[in-house]
C-alpha cells in the first residue's frame, strides 16, 4: 500500500534551504519518530531534484555502511554509492538523504567533507540526535542548517481531511474580531475536538481516513507510544524517562504550578529528573514550559530551570496516555470527548493542546505564578508569549469561564508590559473589558 503524503508547511522551509543555503549547508530535519521527517524529505527530493539517493540507516546494507570508513577519495565514494544503489547522481542536481542519521554517527561526521566537495546536496533526518551515545567520538559538523518538524498542526490536519475552507473562515473571524455564531461555532469546535482526539501524527490521521473509527486510531497511537517507550530506554535504562512521559497527564491534571516528580516515581530527586530533560527534549516527544521569573521580553534569560511543566508534543497521544490504564480507549469515550459530554474537567487537555500549538508557531513556552496577598493561593498565567517589545498573557479554560482573577491581577501588576490579553476557552469569540475571549480553534491563527 502506498504511503500517504500529506501537505506540510515545512516543505516551504526546505525549499528556502535549497534556494539559499544548500551550497554551504546540509539540511538537518529534527523531530520525533513517526512525525513524517522521512516522508517529507523523500517527497521533496522527488519533486525538486533530478535524482536522489535515500540511505536509511535503520535498514541499509553493510556495503553502504562500509563506504563511510574512508571518505578521503570522494570520486570513488560516489562511484560505489551509485553502483550499490543503482541511481545516477548529477552534479548540482541531485540530493542524498541520510535517514535516521543518529543511528550512524560516522555518516553525520562525513557531512563536513561532503558539503565542502560541493557536487551534491544533503538532507539528514533524525531524532535523539544529541544523546551522548549518538555523538560520542565524532566531530559534529557545523555545516548543518537545522529545522524542527512537529506533529501536523490544525491547518495541516484540515488539509489532510480535505477541508480547505475552515482555516480561512477562522482567519477571517479572527481578523474581523467577530463571533462565529452558535451553529458555526459548534461545528468549528467539533472539528477541532476531532483534531485533538486524533492528533497530528500522520500515521494516526491516515488510520482515521482509512477506517473512520476512533478506536482504530487509538490502537495506532498506542503503537507510536510503544515506540517512544523504546526510545526512552535508550535515553535512560532505568525506565525513569518513560515514567516521566507517562505521568505528564497526571501532573497537568493535578493543577499544580510545576511538574510533580512523585507522579513519575516516588522518592525521585529533582536533580535526577533535570539531567534527563535535555535528552527527552531532543526526542521531540515532550514540550517544556519554564517558569518566567521576570515576565518581560527575554524571558529565557531569567527562566527558572528547576521549575517547569511538561507537555506531550502531540495532544492525540496525550489523550491516549490519559486512558493508558485500559488496554484500549473505548470508542464511547472518544465519542463523549468529541461531543464534549465527558463528565470531567478537560482543562489540562486543552492546556496541552495550546502548548502544542504555540510550540508549532515557534514560541518558547513560559508561565508565571504570583502569590495572593490574602491567602495561600497562587495566581497563575498559563502561557506568556512575546510580541515585539511586549508580552501577551494567555489563560486557558475548558468550559464556562466564571472568573479570571489570575489574569486580572497579572495585568494590573504588569500593565505597561502587556500588548494583548487572552482567555482561551471553548465558547465563541468576544471582546470585553480589554480581553480577547477566543475559542481554542483560533489559537493557531493568532
Amino acid at each position: 500500500m502506498a504511503k500517504t503524503v500529506f501537505r506540510r508547511k515545512i516543505y516551504d522551509e526546505i525549499m528556502e534551504w535549497k534556494r539559499n543555503r544548500s551550497d554551504k549547508y546540509a539540511l538537518l530535519i529534527k523531530g520525533a519518530r513517526r512525525v513524517g521527517k522521512s516522508t517529507i524529505a523523500e517527497e521533496f527530493a522527488k519533486s525538486e531534484f533530478r535524482s536522489y539517493i535515500l540511505i536509511d540507516f535503520a535498514h541499509t546494507s553493510k556495503a553502504i555502511m562500509d563506504l563511510f570508513d574512508d571518505t578521503y577519495d570522494l570520486d570513488f565514494f560516489f562511484l560505489q554509492l551509485q553502483q550499490f544503489t543503482g541511481t545516477r547522481l548529477y552534479e548540482h542536481e541531485s540530493v542524498i538523504i541520510f535517514d535516521e542519521v543518529q543511528l550512524f554517527p560516522k555518516a553525520r561526521q562525513a557531512i563536513k567533507y561532503l558539503v565542502a566537495d560541493g557536487r551534491y546536496s544533503y538532507i539528514e533526518t533524525g531524532s535523539l540526535l544529541s544523546i551522548r551515545k549518538n555523538t560520542r567520538d565524532i566531530l559534529i559538523p557545523s555545516e548543518e542548517h537545522k529545522i524542527s518538524m512537529y506533529p501536523m498542526d490544525f491547518e495541516e490536519f484540515l488539509w489532510a481531511i480535505g477541508d480547505d475552507i475552515t482555516a480561512d473562515t477562522i482567519r477571517l473571524l479572527l481578523q474581523k474580531k467577530k463571533p462565529a455564531g452558535n451553529a458555526m461555532h459548534r461545528n468549528l469546535m467539533r472539528i477541532f475536538r476531532l483534531y485533538m482526539l486524533i492528533g497530528g501524527m500522520p500515521q494516526a490521521i491516515e488510520t482515521y481516513l482509512e477506517h473512520n473509527y476512533l478506536q482504530s486510531v487509538d490502537e495506532t497511537k498506542r503503537e507510536i507510544i510503544d515506540l517512544y517507550e523504546e526510545d526512552f530506554i535508550k535515553i535512560d535504562g532505568t525506565g525513569l524517562a518513560g515514567d516521566i512521559f507517562d505521568s505528564i497527564p497526571a501532573s497537568l491534571s493535578s493543577n499544580t504550578s510545576r511538574y510533580v516528580l512523585s507522579n513519575a516515581r516516588a522518592g525521585i530527586r529533582s536533580e535526577t529528573v533535570r539531567e534527563l530533560i535535555p535528552d527527552m527534549l531532543s526526542s521531540y516527544t515532550v514540550n517544556i514550559g519554564y517558569h518566567a521569573n521576570n515576565p518581560a521580553i527575554g524571558m529565557s534569560l531569567e527562566k527558572d530551570i528547576g521549575r517547569y511543566k511538561l507537555f506531550t508534543s502531540d495532544t492525540g497521544l496525550f489523550i491516549t496516555l490519559v486512558y493508558k490504564d485500559k488496554n484500549y480507549t473505548e470508542n464511547v469515550i472518544y465519542n463523549k470527548l468529541l461531543s464534549d459530554k465527558l463528565d470531567t474537567n478537560l482543562s489540562y487537555i486543552y492546556e496541552n493542546c495550546v502548548a502544542q500549538m504555540l510550540t508549532a508557531k515557534g514560541h518558547n513556552l513560559f508561565y508565571y505564578t504570583m502569590p495572593s496577598l490574602s491567602s495561600n493561593h497562587l495566581y497563575e498565567i498559563d502561557f506568556l508569549i512575546s510580541v515585539g517589545d511586549k508580552i501577551c498573557p494567555i489563560e486557558v479554560k475548558s468550559g464556562n469561564y466564571r472568573n479570571h482573577k489570575s489574569l486580572d491581577v497579572f495585568c494590573d501588576t504588569f500593565s505597561n508590559r502587556i500588548k494583548d490579553r487572552y482567555v482561551v476557552h471553548t465558547k465563541d469569540y468576544k471582546w470585553e473589558n480589554g480581553i480577547h475571549y477566543i475559542p481554542v480553534y483560533m489559537v493557531p491563527f493568532l
